[in-house]
């Protein structure tokens, strides 16, 4: 490919700074609520870059109206979204490279070997929360732009990055930066993939059911009705629904490796005040996926035809039924053509670095593309450096080589996909 050797002998020569860069915003937690610090860093390396940015708060009422919008927070102050846009000199394709600074939370120190916010390097690794998902695959985004930039090769497409927050809790800031105007021909979100390309990922959303039995005496606890018993029937009916859901897509090629497609995770329950008390009421809170071709409304139907299945055929449900609720945030699913032009620019620039032909599967979670994909009807690909298992996990890190080797391959992504200008 044109300029390969150029791009990968300048990423050689500065793998010390795209170290130094990580480990900058990595040593600058950026929880929800606190993503100011991080971002500065991002705001001040594109402003290095001679990108063109657009920082702005989140949350006005063309946000907050969307019928896609699903987020609690109120509060969107001091904590921006940022863009920033190396235009092209016209005639090419423009390319969206979208990452996400918000991190989740790190969780108890005591069990992390070193702190959660060190940044430290060892064996070519860098340890923190966040490293893996997803500030290592955001600096080989830039690590990317600046080398073409470094190397003065112009393009005719427009390069459009994005810093946004809010991903790990629904999307919003994504969802924002549509909303705001960004829009391209294609766009790459460096989601922690292990550099596997991901054409196609699942949506998800939260559910919460209720159920409610009789209290009695645990000691005539036959005059009572357990909702501990009563929702441990609903939960085998979720089973069942979640095999039934995902006997189509266990045939489909990208899911091969992937037991499981479609989860429906049951992730919280309560039940019972007393442990001489039969529980009056359980209630149990979990995430239901959702196809990458499917809506919304499609996902919910399927839960809510099941349970009210129940609440007409159990006698025990028809006088005191099961209660459904969707709450929280929301990940819209997201499908590109096996056949688009972009998954094959990807393939063919992972080939040239990696000398193999990539993994091409699909995502096991949801990503802000998605949004891209639904709302922006952007064709999207979900490719970066980091581990799945890693992310959110303690002990998190991101080995090096990778992440170098995913700013060599989304270069040479952006010059075939956008176009190299001629330099006048």
């Amino acid at each position: 490919m044109a300029y390969q050797q150029q791009i990968s002998t300048w990423l050689q020569e500065h793998r010390k700074n795209g170290i130094q860069l990580l480990q900058k915003l990595v040593q600058e937690p950026s929880k929800r609520y606190q993503e100011e610090g991080a971002q500065a860093i991002v705001v001040e390396k594109c402003r290095e870059l001679g990108l063109a940015i657009d920082l702005w708060e989140i949350g006005d009422e063309t946000l907050r109206s969307h019928h896609h919008f699903y987020c609690d927070r109120s509060n969107f102050k001091g904590n921006p979204n940022l863009v920033a846009v190396k235009k092209g000199r016209g005639g090419g394709k423009s390319l969206i490279l979208n990452g996400h600074i918000d991190v989740v939370p790190e969780g108890d120190h005591a069990r992390w070997d070193d702190d959660p916010y060190s940044g430290i390097l060892r064996e070519n690794k860098v340890y923190g929360r966040g490293t893996t998902d997803m500030k290592g695959g955001n600096v080989a985004l830039l690590l990317a732009i600046e080398a073409i930039t470094a190397l003065d090769i112009p393009l005719k497409g427009d390069l459009i990055f994005q810093s946004v927050i809010e991903e790990e809790s629904g999307g919003a800031g994504t969802l924002a930066a549509i909303l705001r105007g960004y829009k391209a021909d294609g766009a790459i979100i460096p989601e922690p993939t292990n550099l596997k390309l991901f054409p196609v990922q699942q949506g998800s959303m939260w559910f919460r059911l209720i159920v409610k039995g009789k209290s009695a005496h645990g000691g005539t606890r036959y005059e009572g009705e357990s909702s501990i018993d009563l929702m441990t029937n609903v939960l085998h009916e979720i089973k069942e629904l979640e095999n039934e859901r995902n006997q189509q897509w266990k045939q489909h090629p990208l899911y091969q490796k992937i037991p499981i497609p479609i989860p429906i995770n049951v992730g919280k329950m309560e039940s019972g005040n007393w442990p001489s008390s039969v529980p009056e009421t359980a209630m149990v809170e979990g995430r239901f996926g959702i196809a990458p071709t499917e809506t919304m409304e499609e996902a919910k139907n399927s839960l809510e035809t099941m349970i009210e299945r129940l609440n007409q055929t159990d006698s025990w449900f028809r006088t005191k039924p099961i209660e459904i609720e969707w709450f929280g945030a929301r990940w819209l699913p997201g499908s590109m053509d096996l056949e688009h032009a972009l998954l094959k620019t990807v393939a063919y620039a992972f080939e040239n670095v990696q000398g193999v032909e990539p993994i091409i599967e699909a995502s096991p979670w949801g990503t802000d593309g998605g949004y891209l994909s639904t709302v922006g009807n952007i064709p999207t690909l979900v490719f970066g450096p980091g581990e799945t298992k890693l992310a959110h996990d303690t002990n998190e890190y991101i080995e090096v080589d990778k992440m170098m080797a995913a700013a060599e391959i989304i270069a040479l992504t952006i010059l075939e996909w956008c176009e190299v200008a001629e330099n006048v």
